[in-house]
């Protein structure tokens, strides 16, 4: 798949990848026609966390010494509008598995759904891969912040 080319990441197990590009409104759609699918709810949850974590990580080794200076900085990156850039230049929305209702309002559009898509995706390559497969995709997604 692209993305995986874009994320330097390959999915072993790649329903991972699918569940977190899947919209809760779109499995529930598929649920009532009696087709299992899962959605990305548990997959953003753990993609939040493993981001802060790796954040504040590269954030101490790049020179951050004090709590308030890691915090301000991880805020400004964690912010939805760099999530959602990150995630358009992944190309994510195009990929999003949506129900009717966010198709018609285009929500593979919307800032706040490319952010929480890609927390999804960083959850779904820490459950495929582990912490080191989600900390190198993270540092190589904010490159521009943490070059070597």
């Amino acid at each position: 798949m692209q993305l995986e080319e874009k994320l330097g990441y390959f999915f072993f197990d790649k329903r991972l990848l699918t569940r977190s590009l899947t919209r809760k409104a779109y499995a529930l759609e598929q649920r009532q026609k009696q087709i299992t699918c899962e959605d990305q709810e548990i997959y953003r949850t753990l993609g939040d966390a493993v981001l802060k974590a790796v954040l504040t990580e590269l954030l101490i080794r790049h020179g951050c010494e004090t709590r308030q200076a890691i915090t301000v900085k991880k805020i400004e990156l964690e912010r939805e509008e760099n999530l959602a850039r990150i995630s358009r230049d992944l190309g994510v929305g195009a990929m999003l598995k949506l129900g009717i209702g966010e198709k018609q309002q285009r929500a593979d559009e919307q800032p706040y759904v490319l952010a929480e898509t890609l927390e999804a995706i960083l959850g779904a390559i820490y459950f495929d891969g582990g912490y080191s497969a989600a900390r190198k995709t993270i540092q190589q997604l904010f490159s521009d912040v943490f070059a070597d």
